[in-house]
């Protein structure tokens, strides 16, 4: 498997964090992207820091959403409360990395929910510094916006600049964009992390992943146009929705990686 291959919990949620870190495991991936695990259970930190003590895998990033309930407009303090203590997990767990989605901007038009998100964000910049995590805002598609704002490449990195962050590019979310090679070298100062998953034309649902290789998504194209740009992180897959249900997602995420690694190795990553 490749070095820089990464997989999201996200799609292995129906199992707890130890059976997804022997799966990374055992087909050979190395890297992880997390879920907080203040959500998953008064065990789950404990669990998830035994199992990555096996080896051989690691906590690469962590995941967190911001200020969903209540929103970014509402928000007094509570979003950042969980933030921090998601930073304190990523810490405990090794992990340099967490990115959050920004919840739901209200009332509020673009350019206050991006500032009202900077103002809110202050106090975890700080912990985020003395803690050793870097933290970044992902792009997410428009059916999102009931927990985000940020739903195009421009106005995710707006979004980080105005923050004071980094910037997840999902190019689930944006690879349809024009001009993406010039966008990624804009952004690529700020990207922290690289998502990916395939489009199959015709598909409704959100979300509404596939395997990559099984869509149209230019996936080689734009990884070259990315590792061109400077980026020289992990490719995390995140895969969720009804095709990776009806084939399974073990099966999915192996065939998945494969296919990612496949990839990596012909571009020379």
């Amino acid at each position: 498997m490749h070095p820089r291959v990464c997989l999201h919990q996200v799609g292995f949620l129906s199992e707890p964090t130890p059976a997804f870190l022997d799966f990374c495991r055992a087909i050979g991936v190395a890297h992880t992207t997390l879920a907080n695990p203040h959500m998953l259970g008064p065990t789950a930190l404990d669990d998830t820091l035994a199992a990555l003590r096996k080896g051989g895998v690691q906590a690469t990033n962590l995941t967190q959403p911001f200020a969903r309930y209540p929103d970014l407009e509402h928000d007094t303090g509570e979003a950042a409360d969980r933030l921090n203590a998601a930073i304190d997990a990523a810490a405990v767990l090794g992990c340099h990395h967490l990115y959050i989605v920004s919840g739901p901007r209200g009332r509020l038009d673009w350019e206050q929910a991006a500032e009202r998100l900077a103002e809110l964000l202050v106090p975890c910049r700080h912990h985020a510094v003395r803690q050793n995590v870097t933290l970044s805002i992902e792009t997410a598609n428009l059916l999102n916006a009931d927990i985000h704002f940020t739903h195009t490449l421009d106005d995710t990195i707006r979004a980080a600049e105005i923050a004071g962050i980094g910037v997840t590019l999902d190019l689930g979310a944006c690879w349809f964009e024009g001009d993406l090679r010039a966008k990624f070298r804009r952004a690529m100062p700020l990207v922290r992390l690289v998502q990916l998953n395939d489009y199959v034309p015709g598909d409704r649902s959100t979300p509404c992943r596939a395997v990559p290789g099984d869509g149209v998504v230019p996936l080689e194209r734009l990884i070259a146009d990315l590792l061109d740009g400077g980026y020289d992180g992990v490719f995390d897959l995140e895969l969720t929705g009804p095709r990776i249900e009806a084939e399974g997602h073990r099966a999915a995420f192996q065939r998945a990686a494969e296919n990612l690694s496949e990839i990596l190795t012909r571009l020379g990553a």
